[in-house]
């Protein structure tokens, strides 16, 4: 009786981890889908606006570093918004439906 029910659990673990993977992968296809990168554009975009609190707060206080700090990262979030346009229009120039 024992080993029919760890088989039993051995089937119900193995459909879990399937699931799972099939899931994973979705998500995975999900970041180079039109919607993803829109996403991921837009989530830039609200990163910038710490940004840039952080820009004016390293200029009242007159904190060089801070400023350095706060100026390379808002490079790298431009960086990263221009990356993913580049996508974006690639993954639109790809479509036959689009033109």
């Amino acid at each position: 009786m024992s080993k029919s029910i760890e088989k039993i659990e051995q089937i119900d673990l193995s459909e879990e981890t399937s699931g799972k993977a099939s899931r994973a992968s979705q998500l995975k296809g999900f970041k180079h889908s039109k919607p993803g990168l829109l996403f991921s554009i837009g989530t830039s975009a609200f990163g910038a606006f710490g940004v840039v609190k952080d820009i004016r707060k390293a200029r009242t206080e007159g904190d060089a570093l801070k400023l350095v700090n706060a100026s390379v990262a808002a490079l790298a979030i431009l960086t990263s918004t221009a990356l993913l346009v580049r996508e974006l229009r690639r993954l639109g120039s790809d479509d036959v439906l689009a033109g």
